[in-house]
């Protein structure tokens, strides 16, 4: 669709057959020349009273020159032609990298919501753990705040909400059974110290939400942009709906990289680009060669008379008709020879373009196969950090549960798994977009 909508690229197909349309021009004859010259007051000769001269040539270049410039303006067309086939493959890749970037965006979001909805389970949770903790405390003081602030408890108390609040648990216990005094003292900290940890976890939990949604608003955004950029692409209304996969999977090359190498010296319209240019620079400096010899013409002269008296007599009066031609001679050679060394400049820069081409084609397949290989090695190593992670989370979260410890850590294994998740989807696309940069120097499919 992109390939028949896109107006850049249509551009580019109507420089072909507008430089195809130089084919003719240059492979026609000059036009011939007609003059005509009427006398106003006949002129007399002896054959009679000249009334007109008409003059019609026909000018030949020298054999081969047509063919020359028709050669020289079939590779120049063969050049733009390339020029386009280029631009649709730069078109193609950009289609694909929009596509997969919006894969992206849309595993992104999905990856986000699904731990939005985890964190806001570990809010409730600490928030859970808070309340039981404040209400305990609040309950044995005979308080109705439940806030971790009330007033004093007894031992009993604070041991009772050190063992709710699981981080409070050993220092309640040891100062409980230390002696009366210290223990009555000590219990409204420990019930404090319980109350404070469950709200800072609450806290901690919400800051994480705040963050992460601030995150699904902005990756939101940029897929409505993306969405836009992926329709004109295809040239069609912005909010077409874009159909994108559920799941891509990974990729690699079905190509021996030595041979994609050959193929994208041999298939790049770039390097066919060049070489189209090189051939047409070379038939003009054989143009230039045979411009610089003479130009022949052939023509007839047709002159009309009236009779004339003479004598008394009627004389003359017959029209004559006289065959013609002619021949141009090149005696100014500087012209011709600064075409013919402006042809040669021309593709020695050419071949030198060319040269420079190969390196980069070069140098981007060794980027591409090195990005290909990066991701290939990412996308193994983040399922394995998002399969530990996981596994460690489970087990903070069992510990969590039991002795109320450790939510910060758990919170910090949280966002690891959100960013070994993100980065594993990113490793996938990144596969994708490498294989499609070498599809797009190769100008062919490969997988």
């Amino acid at each position: 669709m992109a390939g028949e909508n896109n107006p850049e690229l249509k551009a580019y197909f109507s420089d072909y057959l507008a430089a195809l349309e130089r084919v003719p021009q240059v492979g026609s004859l000059p036009d011939p020349e007609l003059s005509m010259g009427i006398f106003l007051k006949p002129m007399e000769r002896y054959m009679g009273n000249q009334q007109a001269d008409i003059q019609l040539m026909q000018m030949f270049p020298w054999f081969g020159t047509l063919g020359a410039q028709k050669d020289e303006a079939s590779q120049m067309a063969l050049a733009r032609y390339e020029a386009f086939q280029d631009a649709k493959n730069r078109l193609f890749y950009q289609v694909k990298d929009t596509w997969y970037q919006m894969y992206r965006l849309d595993e992104e979001i999905r990856i986000s919501e699904e731990n939005l909805k985890i964190l806001r389970t570990y809010e409730r949770l600490a928030l859970i753990r808070y309340q039981s903790a404040g209400g305990s405390g609040a309950g044995s003081g005979n308080m109705q705040d439940s806030s971790p602030s009330t007033g004093n408890a007894s031992a009993s108390s604070g041991m009772s909400m050190g063992n709710m609040g699981g981080g409070m648990n050993t220092g309640s216990t040891s100062r409980a059974t230390g002696g009366g005094n210290t223990s009555a003292t000590m219990a409204p900290s420990g019930t404090m110290g319980s109350g404070n940890s469950g709200m800072s976890d609450v806290l901690r939990v919400r800051i994480e939400i705040k963050g992460l949604e601030n995150n699904l608003a902005y990756l939101n955004d940029s897929r409505l942009t993306l969405h836009t950029e992926f329709n004109l692409l295809l040239n069609r209304d912005s909010d077409e709906n874009i159909v994108v996969a559920d799941t891509l999977l990974e990729t690699a090359l079905s190509i021996d990289r030595p041979a994609l190498l050959d193929s994208i010296t041999q298939k790049n319209p770039m390097l066919k680009m060049l070489d189209a240019e090189g051939e047409a620079y070379e038939a003009q400096i054989k143009m230039s060669r045979l411009m610089g010899r003479p130009m022949f013409g052939a023509g007839i002269n047709y002159m009309a008379f009236s009779p004339r008296t003479g004598d008394g007599m009627s004389m003359g009066g017959m029209d004559m008709v006289m065959p013609m031609v002619s021949v141009s001679i090149p005696i100014y050679r500087k012209k011709y020879k600064a075409m013919s060394r402006e042809a040669e400049l021309n593709q020695q820069a050419a071949g030198q373009r060319r040269e420079n081409t190969v390196n980069q084609l070069t140098t981007q397949w060794t980027t591409a196969l090195r990005d290909l290989d990066d991701a290939s090695r990412r996308t193994e190593l983040y399922r394995e950090q998002s399969d530990l992670a996981r596994q460690t989370l489970n087990l903070l979260m069992t510990g969590y549960s039991a002795s109320g410890q450790d939510f910060e850590e758990v919170l910090r294994v949280q966002q690891q798994l959100l960013d070994y998740q993100l980065q594993l989807v990113t490793a996938v696309v990144d596969q994708h977009m490498a294989v499609a940069m070498l599809e797009m120097l190769a100008a062919t499919e490969l997988k």
